[in-house]
């Protein structure tokens, strides 16, 4: 384990999430102390992780002096606890944002839309605020992210696989597909935390491999054991059958433009953030969670 200053504290938003999973260990053992946020922690913390029940959407910080922040929390929410941060003594932070902001801005969905909008704000208002004031910025745009079974895209394809036995195709091959695997992305910031080349810009961070959206679902069917079964199926009748899964809570998440997408090249070049900090993603792995 490294050796770190006592100071040397990390804010850590929406910590219970896929990469915080990745995330909180990683920060240990670099040295790091951890303040960890959620609205479920666990009972009992963790050796160098401080577990706190907070709303950030409410404002609610723990009175810690902190080094920086990563907020793994929607990227919106971040600007307002900025002046929060600055107060505790942060002079680092990396926030999360989407490759939504480019994919869904133009989207028929004015909720889509709107989430787009909103991620491009907050890009431009965490800029604003860090920059006079000497706080070193960092954005993160991950594609499709999976890893470890709490994503709404990879493990919801394998668990229509594993209930249904196949997956319905809106014809051809669908669009290009970049995963991006969340034990990368915890890694990029470890890897750009201290990286001068990293500060105070945003990057598109993708998986190593470019997948047509068939051959995604395929590599899912094979690391659930199953032999790849398509139902090609129209466009509207896939939009009937989301809009009916969606009335479920299970999968309330679930919009027609969804279906649409399927068929849009939805990949993105890291190559900046390879030669800025050494971002090397892995090829598209998915865990069986079955």
């Amino acid at each position: 384990m490294t050796q770190r200053s006592p100071d040397s504290t990390i804010l850590v938003t929406g910590a219970s999430s896929q990469i915080g999973h990745f995330l909180l260990p990683k920060l240990i053992v670099a040295g790091f102390s951890v303040q960890a946020l959620s609205r479920r922690p666990p009972e009992t913390d963790e050796p160098g992780t401080r577990w706190h029940r907070c709303d950030i959407a409410a404002g609610t910080l723990p009175d810690a002096p902190l080094s920086g922040a990563i907020h793994l929390a929607p990227l919106p929410l971040l600007p307002p606890l900025l002046p929060r941060l600055a107060e505790l003594g942060a002079k680092r932070v990396i926030g999360f944002g989407s490759t939504s902001r480019y994919t869904k801005a133009a989207s028929a969905d004015p909720a889509e839309r709107a989430y787009a909008a909103d991620l491009e704000r907050a890009e431009a208002a965490i800029a604003e605020f860090c920059e006079p004031r000497n706080i070193a910025w960092t954005v993160f745009r991950p594609t499709l992210i999976y890893g470890c079974g709490m994503d709404k895209n990879v493990s919801a394809i394998a668990r229509l696989i594993r209930r249904f036995r196949f997956f319905p195709l809106i014809g051809g091959e669908g669009g290009l597909r970049q995963p991006v695997h969340a034990d990368d992305l915890a890694a990029a910031c470890l890897a750009a935390w201290e990286h001068p080349a990293a500060f105070n810009r945003g990057y598109d961070l993708s998986g190593a491999e470019v997948l047509s959206y068939r051959a995604m679902v395929e590599r899912i069917f094979v690391a659930e054991g199953l032999p790849p079964r398509f139902l090609p199926i129209p466009l509207a009748l896939v939009r009937a059958g989301i809009r009916l899964l969606s009335l479920l809570p299970r999968y309330g998440y679930l919009t027609t433009e969804m279906a649409d997408r399927m068929a849009a090249d939805l990949a993105f070049e890291h190559a900046r953030a390879s030669a800025d900090f050494g971002y090397a993603p892995r090829p598209f792995e998915p865990p069986c969670l079955g």
